[in-house]
């Protein structure tokens, strides 16, 4: 017995105990397969044929290794124009070995190999350290880091370099400043208005509030609790 099946865009003519080379199947060595689009089945001299497919026949099997194919390589140059590319390409292939062949509806016992097994217990155990992590950077990104100049809004790299010079380090400073003191360092710092403008005083008032960064990209910073 025989039967013709399809998969990866082409057709395959496999018996029981075949070994077939075949496009990438998500899987690990020991996993069973099965592949429904089967075009033909051939049985002593009986031959039924799909239309397209037989929809009661299913050929099971099961993976042996993932492999690659050989490296091909396209190398395209373009004359007098100083132009060359060269790409090398390996496709991923999968090799499977023909376990059985089911009529009458049956569908095969599906069952993961011992490497399966083992990477799914693998995954298991680096759930609770990932969990934890997340739970370590949801409570970092909770705390208020007042000394983030960078949140304010219109306070660059140099800008805060410039602050933290002239011993304003954190958003309780900015914060406390009166109309004299904006005016007072932004002739000093060289600002050109832009603490007014920006309106630092009432950003740094809000950050302490616990409310969020007003640009988007602030926002990010202060959720993933670094400093960019």
């Amino acid at each position: 017995m025989f039967a013709v099946i399809k998969t990866g865009g082409k057709q395959f003519r496999v018996a029981a105990n075949d070994e077939i080379t075949i496009a990438k199947l998500v899987g690990e060595p020991g996993d069973t397969v099965a592949f429904g689009e089967v075009l033909m089945l051939t049985d002593g001299e009986k031959s039924t044929v799909g239309a397209p497919f037989l929809s009661d026949i299913t050929v099971a099997g099961e993976i042996v290794k993932q492999a690659r194919g050989e490296k091909v390589i396209a190398f395209k140059k373009r004359r007098r124009q100083n132009s060359k590319r060269k790409r090398g390409f390996r496709s991923e292939l999968t090799v499977v070995r023909i376990t059985d062949i089911l009529t009458g509806g049956r569908k095969p016992e599906m069952k993961k190999g011992a490497a399966a097994v083992a990477a799914v217990s693998a995954a298991s155990e680096t759930v609770k350290p990932k969990a934890e992590k997340k739970a370590k950077t949801e409570t970092k990104s909770e705390g208020l880091d007042a000394s983030n100049l960078s949140l304010i809004s219109g306070v660059g790299p140099t800008i805060e370099k410039k602050l933290r010079a002239a011993g304003i380090t954190s958003w309780n400073d900015i914060a406390a400043w009166s109309e004299a003191d904006v005016a007072k360092w932004d002739e000093e710092l060289k600002l050109r208005g832009r603490a007014t403008r920006e309106e630092w005083v009432a950003q740094a008032k809000d950050l302490l509030a616990g409310k969020p960064p007003r640009a988007k990209a602030d926002q990010a910073e202060q959720a993933s609790g670094e400093d960019y």
